[in-house]
């Protein structure tokens, strides 16, 4: 908790050092706020599609969550995310425990299981950029990682993880057994996306999300003047950089505008207009989520009272 804190806050101070904050306010006080609005709205279409979405996987296990439920359950995780990473995920299925009788493990699995649906789409965005932009990739990558340390700390994962697996199948202690049922209801939720009647439905939300976030972050370069006319390969590019950079710190705090910047800077785009660009989406999406979480968490308990 306290490392992902720290480099945002590292990662804020480095930023400043690049773009002083009277700047940064100035790209602030000249920006194009109807494109900002629009990309706010593109961002509340995919958290919306995300929460109706998350109904179709439920569905096969013989829940029927009442969609505001959903809906608040998304938001609430979304801002509780911005205090301890990850967190919201499991906040998000402890809401449809207590609201919604949903158990725990199910509905985390099924979290688990739109994340791996999520993963899917956003390698496809990869691929598509790969095949668009291949020499600019290959040149970020080689600059940035050695290939045979990934390949040797993914072997090793390999090998704790197996013989994890090993000492749980084998062990009957209470530690063991418990662990056993939550992965049997985690693995129920997970197959879940197997199960549904709405299959197409499911995919159609998926890729709708997606097309949002990439619009999102599209409109909203509209508005820094001096990016008019920025390639869509830097887009996508940068789009897929910030993406991977809300898991390094808290809800992306500090290194999404270092994420925008550094991919940006592969296409030699200056880096004041590229980082104060980063710091006006995250800021614009962190509104959003901040004011619908924080409403969806005060507005859960007094609709569930009233529908009671």
């Amino acid at each position: 908790m306290t490392l992902p804190i720290l480099l945002g806050v590292f990662l804020i101070w480095y930023s400043l050092s690049k773009v002083s904050f009277s700047e940064l306010l100035v790209y602030f006080k000249n920006a194009n706020y109807f494109w900002i609005v629009l990309g706010m709205f593109f961002g509340l279409l995919s958290h919306l599609s995300r929460a109706y979405r998350w109904r179709f996987q439920l569905e096969p296990m013989g829940y029927h969550v009442k969609l505001p439920n959903s809906i608040m359950a998304v938001f609430s995780a979304y801002l509780i995310n911005y205090t301890i990473p990850r967190a919201g995920e499991v906040a998000r299925a402890s809401i449809l425990t207590t609201y919604e009788d949903v158990p725990f493990e199910k509905g985390f699995g099924t979290i688990v299981s739109e994340r791996v649906a999520d993963l899917i789409a956003m390698s496809c965005i990869i691929l598509v950029t790969l095949f668009m932009q291949f020499d600019y990739i290959v040149s970020f990558l080689s600059k940035s990682f050695q290939p045979k340390n990934i390949l040797l700390g993914l072997i090793a994962l390999v090998l704790l993880f197996l013989v994890f697996v090993f000492y749980i199948r084998r062990s009957q202690s209470k530690v063991a057994i418990k662990i056993k049922t939550f992965v049997s209801g985690l693995a129920e939720g997970v197959l879940s996306i197997f199960k549904m009647k709405k299959k197409w439905a499911f995919v159609f939300h998926t890729i709708f999300i997606w097309v949002m976030y990439v619009l999102m972050f599209y409109v909203t370069s509209f508005s820094i003047s001096e990016l008019e006319g920025i390639p869509l390969g830097a887009i996508l590019i940068g789009f897929i950089s910030a993406s991977f950079s809300i898991a390094a710190t808290n809800g992306g705090i500090g290194s999404y505008p270092i994420a925008v910047y550094a991919a940006f800077a592969i296409f030699n785009i200056p880096e004041q207009p590229s980082i104060a660009f980063g710091w006006i989406v995250w800021t614009s999406q962190t509104l959003l989520l901040m004011v619908l979480g924080g409403l969806s968490l005060l507005l859960l308990s007094i609709y569930n009272n009233k529908s009671e």
